[in-house]
């Protein structure tokens, strides 16, 4: 066998034993995981977690997956904590620990603390006899026997399988809650989904001056000078009370000049689209992309409840915001 069957070979045989340690977790899938669920969903403060080295990574990555999805939780660093970071853990919060021997030095020396404050203590640990598991309120064993490392020393199948437990934990804990769309995004503004969610028409919409009207009775000349000054390239047309009748855009403009129609005095009532499509100022951002890109046009007059153009949103405010469909 050649080098590069035998790195392949090992390759495989790590990857089986990760998933083997994954496949693993269905065995914590019983009461102790309920009272997990249990005591995490019914927490009045935070979950907090905490762990040494590579089962503290883990830990802080657990504590950040649980946040953006609907359960208040951050890391404590248990060498921090013995110095003074204690005092960041409340009787109303959960504490969650990660280590896989379940006798980490660092983490056992916070358990007087909390025992003192009667904070509950969930374990997650592939040792059910280790001190982490018997001083613990839930103990999540893991079926981990032997690291993917050739030395059984390097933290591989164990912190995988602790990975996939606490992604399973604040899934869970998403779904008990109700946690919707709309929740993730108020989480998660920055992202694309924050921002088709979050961001409205009014949020971007043109006003004031920057809003182009013009009533229907005037002339073609009046119709360009407002789009030009406004930079809007389009104008809404308005009648004696205010309230949108038409609208106007230089693509009308050129139709209407291939058409030979050039005299600067016609009346906009005779010119205007009638019927325009509309956005509102409440309507999500991307609903308003989806009508522009629908009808391929690349402006929307807004409108109020009474149908008065109040703005005006073009399909670039809506794409520089970095809404797509």
């Amino acid at each position: 066998m050649n080098d590069r069957q035998r790195l392949l070979d090992r390759a495989r045989e790590i990857i089986g034993m990760e998933a083997e340690a994954v496949s693993g977790l269905l065995s914590v899938i019983d009461d102790s995981f309920l009272k997990a669920i249990e005591l995490m969903l019914h927490c009045r403060g935070r979950i907090i977690t905490t762990g040494m080295g590579k089962a503290g990574l883990i830990g802080r990555k657990v504590a950040a997956t649980l946040a953006s999805t609907g359960t208040p939780s951050f890391f404590v660093h248990p060498g921090e904590a013995i110095h003074g970071d204690l005092g960041m853990i409340t009787p109303d919060d959960v504490v969650m620990a990660f280590s896989h021997r379940g006798q980490t030095e660092e983490v056992l020396r916070i358990f007087p603390y909390l025992k003192h404050f009667q904070t509950p203590l969930i374990a997650v640990t592939s040792n059910a006899e280790s001190e982490l598991a018997k001083a613990s309120d839930v103990a999540l064993i893991l079926q981990v026997e032997r690291e993917a490392c050739s030395l059984n020393l390097a933290p591989t199948s164990s912190t995988t399988a602790m990975l996939a437990l606490g992604d399973t934990l604040a899934i869970v804990l998403l779904d008990a809650r109700g946690f919707g769309p709309q929740d993730y995004a108020l989480r998660h503004p920055g992202g694309s989904l924050g921002r088709k969610l979050l961001v409205k028409v009014s949020d971007l919409m043109h006003t004031g001056d920057e809003n182009p009207i013009i009533h229907s009775s005037k002339p073609l000349s009046e119709a360009i000078v407002v789009m030009t000054s406004s930079k809007m390239a389009a104008t809404s047309v308005v009648d004696d009370q205010g309230k949108l009748v038409g609208f106007f855009s230089d693509g009308d403009l050129r139709r209407h000049l291939g058409r030979g129609v050039n005299d600067l005095n016609a009346c906009m009532e005779g010119l205007m689209t009638k019927g325009p499509k509309v956005a509102r100022p409440e309507m999500m951002a991307v609903a308003a992309l989806e009508i522009l890109e629908k009808f391929k046009i690349i402006s929307l007059p807004v409108v109020d409840e009474e149908d008065r153009p109040v703005g005006m949103i073009h399909l670039h405010d809506i794409t520089r915001a970095g809404i797509v469909i």
